[in-house]
């Protein structure tokens, strides 16, 4: 028998224990699934070392618990990073938002080659070296370039009307 073979009966055999297993053990079919074909999975790999006969549905549920068991570590690792995250977010969020309406205007109406290397430059926070590698040029091209395009935005902020305070006499 080769292994292949060997492989095709434990999956024939087993398979619907493992799926039961798993079903009863999950919240939905696709998490079924996932340890379903994750311990099958192991299986192939650990051919050589799956047991004989129904030792081999005991070896099987074994590998199916602790394919749960990481399952299940994986996605409470993922909620403790995503609470961590949602609540960095809120923390860097501005108290009270800051009205740059104007500067997304004048931003807008620059030339995309424009925008992609200030944006590279203060949004991504990237040196002048580094833009270069990003847009395929020379360092000297990208420093004339972002050079260029600060003074761009800076005569289209000139151009646009700039909020004023506007002071009442008593």
């Amino acid at each position: 028998m080769t292994q292949r073979d060997r492989f095709e009966a434990i999956y024939d055999a087993y398979y619907p224990a493992i799926h039961q297993y798993a079903a009863r053990r999950t919240s939905s079919p696709d998490d079924t699934a996932d340890v379903i074909s994750e311990a099958f999975l192991i299986v192939w790999r650990r051919i050589g070392e799956v047991p004989e006969g129904e030792r081999a549905l005991l070896w099987l549920y074994g590998v199916a618990r602790r394919v749960l068991a990481n399952q299940r570590r994986g996605a409470l690792r993922k909620g403790v990073l995503a609470d961590r995250l949602r609540a960095e977010l809120v923390a860097d969020r501005p108290v009270e938002p800051v009205d740059l309406e104007y500067v997304r205007i004048a931003f807008d109406e620059l030339p995309e080659r424009d925008r992609e290397v200030l944006a590279l430059a203060c949004w991504e926070g990237l040196t002048g070296e580094q833009i270069a590698k990003v847009v395929g040029c020379t360092t000297l091209a990208a420093r004339t370039r972002l050079h260029r395009a600060r003074r761009r935005l800076a005569a289209a902020l000139d151009e646009q009307q700039s909020p004023t305070i506007v002071m009442r006499q008593p």
